[in-house]
């Protein structure tokens, strides 16, 4: 019984590192940009799918891995500069155009690779189990809980140590007066929402191994990151590490213990998080 514990104990952990990754993004983007995009998880599908084109064509999950975010990340630099730069404070458009935008990539995505339910293994060097005396368990959620980690911290270093992260925190902060002290708010929200893309991106070619593709899941990935975002707080990195991890657990234990009842807890989570915090766990109070 504890084995099985530790095993969906870890199991969670690397589910919520995937939505971490792509609450991370989100939050990224709302917090700079303030737009709630709503074809996240359809640039995660993005992800998903070059990821296993690209490697099956190149022989290498790595460079996938590498190229993949970053392609995926200039559509969203295009994305932004092109439809969505008009839009700036009309949230209801802003709403809308993102959700068409999901319904195009998915339909495009689609029609490309098909509708079929695809399994992608796990790249050669972390395929097979991990031995730990008794305890056996995959490599490659433990590559996924690292990499979440990793994130975490190298976001936190680039937002508190450098001059890119000052500028992010200013034009968050206050994009009139950061524009006052020369900050140019537009190219700060346009690399930000790059950046957001390309880690859901990321997000997309990391989960494909953990997550079987098949059509629906770019919504369903959407709904997640939301609430991870909600939960953690709108716009805050900490909030949203947070709010991943408390949600992975939830899922996780409670897929296994009350299967049938596995999303009611995910909504009873968020529903108890906004009756005691409106704000997220992390958000700051408004006035």
């Amino acid at each position: 019984m504890l084995l099985l514990l530790l095993t969906q104990l870890l199991n969670s952990l690397a589910f919520a590192m995937l939505l971490f990754l792509l609450a991370l993004g989100l939050s990224l983007i709302f917090g700079v940009a303030r737009v709630v995009n709503l074809a996240h998880g359809a640039f995660y599908m993005l992800g998903a799918y070059f990821g296993l084109a690209l490697s099956g064509s190149l022989g290498s999950f790595w460079a996938a891995l590498i190229v993949v975010p970053l392609a995926v990340g200039l559509l969203g630099v295009l994305v932004e500069r092109y439809l969505l730069r008009g839009l700036q404070g009309r949230e209801l458009e802003q709403v809308l155009l993102t959700i068409g935008l999901g319904f195009i990539l998915a339909d495009v995505l689609r029609a490309t690779f098909g509708a079929a339910i695809r399994s992608v293994p796990p790249p050669p060097e972390l395929s097979g189990p991990l031995f730990l005396g008794a305890f056996v368990y995959p490599k490659y959620p433990l590559f996924v809980l690292t990499l979440g980690i990793l994130a975490f911290l190298g976001v936190r270093i680039v937002l508190t140590r450098t001059p890119f992260g000052v500028q992010i925190r200013a034009v968050t902060a206050d994009p009139a007066m950061a524009s006052a002290l020369g900050i140019p708010p537009h190219r700060i929200s346009l690399w930000t929402f790059g950046v957001g893309t390309a880690l859901a991106g990321l997000g997309g070619v990391v989960g494909a191994p953990l997550i079987a593709l098949a059509p629906g899941l770019d919504a369903q990935m959407t709904l997640y990151a939301l609430i991870v975002v909600v939960i953690g707080g709108l716009g805050r990195i900490e909030g949203a590490f947070w709010g991943a991890l408390l949600l992975g657990i939830v899922d996780g234990f409670g897929r296994l213990f009350f299967p049938q009842a596995a999303m009611f807890l995910i909504f009873g989570l968020m529903a108890l998080v906004l009756a005691l915090k409106p704000e997220g766990l992390l958000g700051r109070r408004t006035a």
